[in-house]
């Protein structure tokens, strides 16, 4: 191991200074520590990755589809490896305990989570390790915070009420199936750090976004914050993606989402100025250290969707954040000064009455967009030649002055549309070689308001048009609004290929190393392999190695982090929407990668959990 890993693996192993007993050989937190995605294992590297084979599958038993939510269920789970046993969440929260090196099952626990419930999410991206305590904790989809013994799968009956906190309490118009947890809590300390995941385009004044920290013994709430305590007739704001824990410096880094509702904003004028940030919280106390937003007032969904990565500049100790809008951006964490220059641009104004579009948008100069930000007419992709001309045709007909162009009657064109970009995947990071690895979707869409005396028909007369499509009544406000992506009439999308990408950066320059489009979309025929496929999930890094699955097909891939080159690919029972890891556990190093499908994205649906090692 060289001295900058061994370095870098001590500070993860440190909680507020102490050093941990947790072993290198393991995967403790979601990320693996700092929302990195790096192991300093070294047994997997560029010299044997092609010799991987599947060294054991684990299938979870969440396989039926009957029920709507079955059918919209995800399996985006991350596992984490402690002292030999690996833990790991289905989309309805059941958590299970396996034997890392043969994945044999050691225990179960099912929160019972009712499967016919009317969710906006069904997924569980992982669980959390308070290692003082040795339990495990989970958010789940119908907003509990639970306590388990790590040894045995029993509640921790001295966590709030026989091991679970209701977290709807104290919380203002909680909604069921809308206020939920899908992402792993935080754990610093002896605190427990949950953020929520809102359903946030149903109407104007919904749940408020609040993080909160409990006491990792007994579930006593030790602090709050609000993103949005002085809003008015606004929700959300919420941390849906995973917070990051910093040992050494003893703050949180939460990426916060857009205020309620995310496409109109005339009840809730101004900056709006804790949502679509990077906020640094104090995790002592829960006071803000600094903040900085990436986006002012926002209209677009543009949520930071990615967890921030502690990196480092220079010798600088830093935090990255990438967006929805390809924007990656660097700061000091202790100070939050921007590592790199950051210029307030000109966007457009909103031509709807009522909203007041903020004037200017943030836009970071170094590295630059990982993805484009304009869509012409004449760029328009398509199967054949009449499909391009129908998408010219769509395109030509919206609204379209650049990014940050606001909604519309008439419609806008949104470009990265509302998946990114950069979403819930991240970024994964290699310490030794400061290389920074994000995946990306290039896919633009179209965003209409409706008024709202016009609501009614206009959903009457689009029925079964898109599949895509999404319609939201924004309810106590004058509009509505129909989404989607934007599509030709045999449902391929008008935004020219790649449409996803990995992009290697180079830290200390603020520049892209490599891109490379990564994955297919086999339900279109015709195109050509690696034409880059819409993705959600992220990668891994380990041995000078990028792992990565997330794209609609059934292939998981690794990749050379220094120059992109593929390295070896391997089939799947299912699709993989999901990021993998990797740990040593009796005597070998595994890379496991969750294949379970996306009901949303329409990919092939599975419960295995797949463990490769060199043979």
């Amino acid at each position: 191991m060289t001295m900058q890993r061994l370095v870098f693996a001590t500070i993860l192993l440190t909680v507020f200074g102490c050093r941990s007993t947790i072993s290198v050989n393991d995967w403790p937190a979601y990320a693996n520590g700092g929302g990195t995605r790096f192991s300093p294992l070294a047994g997997i590297d560029r010299s044997n990755v092609a010799r991987l084979k599947v060294a054991w599958t684990f299938h979870t038993g969440e396989s039926s589809f009957a029920t709507d939510a079955e059918q919209k269920s995800t399996f985006e789970v991350t596992p984490i490896v402690v002292d030999g046993t690996m833990y790991l969440s289905t989309g309805f929260n059941k958590v299970i305990a396996l034997d890392a090196a043969t994945g044999k099952e050691r225990w179960t626990f099912d929160p019972h989570i009712d499967r016919k419930g009317d969710f906006s999410e069904v997924t569980s991206r992982g669980v959390s390790y308070w290692e003082k305590g040795k339990r495990i904790f989970e958010g789940t989809i119908d907003a509990r915070l639970i306590a388990l013994d790590a040894a045995t799968g029993e509640p921790a009956k001295e966590f709030g009420v026989r091991g679970t906190v209701d977290l709807t309490e104290g919380i203002d118009h909680p909604r069921w199936g809308d206020y939920q947890v899908t992402s792993p809590p935080a754990v610093l300390g002896d605190l427990v750090i949950v953020g929520t995941s809102i359903g946030d385009n149903g109407a104007a004044e919904l749940e408020r976004g609040v993080v909160r920290a409990y006491d990792a013994r007994t579930g006593a709430l030790r602090w709050s914050f609000d993103p949005i305590a002085h809003e008015q007739h606004s929700g959300a704001a919420n941390a849906w993606a995973p917070i990051t824990a910093d040992p050494e410096s003893g703050m949180v880094f939460v990426p916060t989402s857009s205020p309620s509702p995310d496409y109109y904003g005339g009840l809730r004028l101004g900056q709006n100025e804790f949502a679509n940030s990077i906020v640094a919280l104090r995790a002592d106390t829960g006071a803000v250290a600094w903040h900085f937003q990436v986006v002012h007032h926002d209209l677009w969904d543009y949520d930071i969707a990615t967890q921030p990565v502690l990196v480092e500049v220079h010798g600088i100790k830093a935090v990255a954040v990438g967006t929805k809008m390809g924007h990656l951006f660097f700061f000091d964490r202790v100070s939050g000064k921007p590592l790199f220059p950051i210029e307030e641009r000109p966007v457009p104004a909103s031509d709807i009455a009522g909203e007041e579009a903020w004037p200017t948008q943030p836009f970071p100069t170094m590295p630059p967009p990982l993805v484009p930000h304009q869509l012409k007419a004449d760029d328009a992709f398509g199967a054949d030649d009449a499909d391009r001309t129908a998408c010219r045709a769509l395109i030509a007909s919206l609204r379209s002055d650049g990014m940050f162009t606001p909604p519309s009657i008439r419609g806008t064109l949104q470009i990265p549309g509302n998946v990114g970009g950069m979403n819930w995947g991240g970024m994964s990071y290699d310490p030794s070689r400061h290389i920074l690895v994000a995946s990306t979707n290039n896919l633009a869409a179209m965003v209409r308001l409706i008024p709202r005396a016009d609501y009614d028909a206009d959903r009457a007369r689009s029925k079964g048009e898109r599949i895509f499509g999404e319609y939201n009544g924004m309810r106590g406000t004058p509009y509505a609004m129909y989404r989607t992506i934007i599509v030709s009439p045999k449902g391929v999308p008008c935004t020219p290929p790649p449409w996803g990408q990995l992009t290697a950066i180079d830290v200390d320059r603020g520049a892209v190393r490599w891109q490379t489009p990564f994955g297919t979309v086999s339900r279109i025929p015709n195109l050509p392999d690696n034409i880059g496929s819409p993705n959600l999930g992220g990668s891994m890094t380990s041995g000078g190695v990028v792992f990565i699955a997330a794209a609609m097909d059934e292939v998981f891939r690794a990749f050379d982090v220094e120059t992109g080159k593929e390295l070896w690919r391997a089939t799947l029972p299912a699709s993989a929407q999901a990021s993998p890891m990797t740990y040593r556990a009796g005597g070998r190093q595994f890379v496991v990668i969750a294949a379970g499908g996306h009901g949303k994205l329409h990919t092939k649906r599975g419960d295995a959990v797949v463990a490769f090692a060199v043979k």
